[in-house]
């Protein structure tokens, strides 16, 4: 979570961090020191209306009463007005020129961190809490931004206030000036207790504060509702956020009373320290050392004084509260990809469709991404958190959290001819999902390769590779959004005709006619307004869409009825003519067709051949076809 706030006033700041920040901002470089131009503008503007009232009470006045001229009076409080209004303007250009580069660095770090996020491999997604991460795009990502235009413009902004101040002051009266001196520490080092003590509070709010994002996250999907619904623990959810909701409160209340106190002491000091002002300055008019309208000055200027020693006496505690947000959406960003695209990749063209497994050993990676971000073990997973290979639920048990470095996979030798249908069986956790996630790439092989047209699929674009396979899992998901917006993500440009035919091989089309809004129809968060075949046969209809040269099917008909199974397989067979397929199946009934069966088990490939071949052959897929169908006539 980073560093410990109660240590930041000991710590040391890493120049390697602060030289990236400044090296990240360089876009933005012409806008700070434009930033730094207003700022100094802004703090010269600020002396200036205690040196006009000096001139107002020393000259102006008293001319005014020996001579009745009123001339200088008129300018000078016309003068201040214009300072005033000055000010105004500095101020709001100040603003915006904050803004600009805040907001622009927000942007920047936003893009970047979801965009590498997005690249991550599965594995990064499996053994990460989605609520962190989105804490960290969102709280610490603004924290980057303060630590850039905050933090920057409170150091320039009050050393400029603070030299200007003391050069003045110095000017009109140097021993009033030391005066002021003198009582800082009675203010600063109270002070400086109290600001760290609120930046401690501040990043515990920061803490429980993600933590209830994450909890919201989790519980406010569909998911996460319906188990919290069944498992009927909404009474000790609402304890649990209740809790972490109690702790947001006490420190909240907590900070009010610190806050409360330190500008409470703040406006005593600098109450005391005018007063002093007026009481020995006052002496200084009296003996005619000074004039009134230099005392009067002096008083207005002592209150510029404390706020700026106070934010540069803790200028070091912010700047390390702050590179703490850049270290942390550093951490994103530092994440290695271990499935980049290697140098000189070669675009896929017009895919054949020949997959080849090459002697594939494989085993889930053990060493975590970002150590920051990898999952509890003490807190439970979300029913919608996956965390399996590929399977989508888990279904063949290849999680990469309960067999990581063991071999999932072990010398798997094996040819798929184009436009050939190949069925993956076998006994659970047997490593069929696992396989099948090696041919986009969605994990690399340990050992030995996968190729696609002779190409090993690490030599080629991830693009390319993608662009050439579709897959449809057992558990397909859909976006929030509109039923033509989910088709279309597969293919941007298809036509409404290219979405009714698709959906009508896919025996979905009359389903969507029925809905009132047709294919504009909201299908809900994950798809849930949706039955389980609806979303499979739009799955299917999405992956028609895409047109691919390879097709991967994963229990892809294991939520249809048998009738609509029925039609739906003649529509994949129609629809996979002429496609190399690759189906993961735990319902031995619909690959008897296969143009081959490879029998998958403890990572290896145990039988191979067709349907009939492998019940007159015997073994574990007679077996499993007997448990699991039992239909003896088709033995021969």
């Amino acid at each position: 979570m980073g560093a410990d706030p109660s240590q930041l006033g000991d710590a040391r700041i890493d120049g390697q961090i602060i030289a990236r920040v400044f090296r990240f901002a360089r876009p933005y470089r012409w806008m700070l020191a434009g930033f730094v131009v207003v700022l100094i503008l802004e703090a010269l503007v600020g002396v200036a209306p205690a040196l006009l009232f000096k001139q107002i009470i020393d000259d102006a006045i008293p001319e005014g009463i020996k001579t009745g001229d009123r001339v200088s009076l008129h300018w000078l409080a016309g003068l201040a007005v214009a300072v005033a209004l000055a000010a105004a303007f500095l101020g709001i250009f100040e603003r915006w020129w904050s803004a600009r580069i805040g907001e622009g660095v927000i942007y920047d770090l936003r893009v970047a961190v979801f965009d590498h996020v997005q690249r991550m491999p599965v594995a990064f997604f499996t053994r990460t809490q989605t609520g962190a991460l989105i804490s960290r795009l969102n709280n610490d990502v603004i924290g980057a931004q303060r630590a850039l235009t905050v933090t920057l413009g409170s150091v320039v902004s009050n050393a400029i206030v603070l030299i200007t101040t003391l050069v003045v002051m110095a000017r009109l009266e140097w021993r009033l000036t030391m005066l002021t001196l003198l009582a800082l520490p009675l203010f600063l080092i109270p002070a400086k207790r109290v600001g760290r003590r609120l930046r401690v509070i501040t990043r515990t709010q920061m803490d429980l504060n993600a933590s209830m994002s994450a909890t919201m996250t989790e519980r406010f999907n569909i998911s996460g509702a319906l188990l919290v619904k069944l498992f009927g623990r909404l009474d000790q959810e609402r304890d649990g956020f209740a809790e972490r909701a109690a702790g947001v409160r006490d420190t909240g209340v907590e900070a009010a009373i610190y806050g409360r106190t330190f500008f409470l002491a703040m406006g005593f000091v600098s109450a005391v320290a005018t007063a002093a002002v007026y009481w020995i300055g006052g002496a200084l008019v009296i003996d005619g050392t000074i004039e009134v309208g230099t005392l009067v000055a002096l008083a207005a200027l002592v209150t510029r004084l404390y706020g700026p020693l106070t934010s540069l006496t803790n200028a070091r505690v912010d700047l390390l509260s702050a590179v703490v947000s850049f270290e942390r959406v550093f951490e994103i960003l530092d994440a290695p990809n271990p499935l980049e695209d290697r140098p000189g990749a070669v675009e896929l063209g017009a895919v054949v469709g020949q997959i080849e497994f090459d002697d594939v050993w494989f085993r889930y990676p053990t060493k975590p991404m970002v150590a920051t971000l990898e999952l509890d073990p003490n807190v439970a997973v979300p029913s919608n958190h996956v965390v399996s290979g590929a399977d989508g639920d888990g279904a063949d048990g290849d999680s990469d959290g309960d067999r990581a470095g063991a071999f999932v996979l072990r010398g798997v030798q094996a040819t798929i001819e184009p436009g050939q249908m190949v069925a993956l069986v076998g006994p659970s956790g047997g490593g069929k999902s696992t396989l099948s996630s090696l041919v986009p790439r969605l994990y690399d092989v340990t050992e030995g390769a996968v190729r696609i047209d002779g190409v090993d699929v690490r030599d080629a674009t991830q693009e390319s590779l993608r662009r050439a396979i579709g897959v449809v899992t057992q558990d397909p998901h859909l976006f929030h959004d509109s039923i033509a917006n989910n088709l279309r993500y597969a293919r941007p440009e298809a036509t409404d005709n290219e979405l009714e035919e698709a959906c009508r091989s896919a025996q979905i089309h009359d389903v969507i006619a029925r809905l009132p809004e047709g294919y504009a129809t909201l299908v809900g968060d994950r798809g849930y307004r949706m039955s389980g075949g609806e979303k499979q046969r739009l799955a299917i209809a999405r992956m028609l869409i895409k047109d691919p040269a390879v097709v991967i099917l994963d229990e892809a008909t294991s939520h249809l009825d048998s009738e609509n199974e029925a039609l739906v397989q003649r529509a994949l067979a129609e629809g996979l003519s002429g496609r190399t397929s690759l189906v993961i199946a735990h319902r031995l009934s619909t690959i008897t067709e296969a143009d081959l069966i490879l029998v998958i088990d403890e990572g290896r490939i145990v039988q191979r051949g067709t349907h009939h071949q492998l019940m007159q052959l015997g073994g574990l897929y007679a077996e499993l076809y007997r448990t699991l169908v039992g239909d003896e006539s088709l033995l021969n």
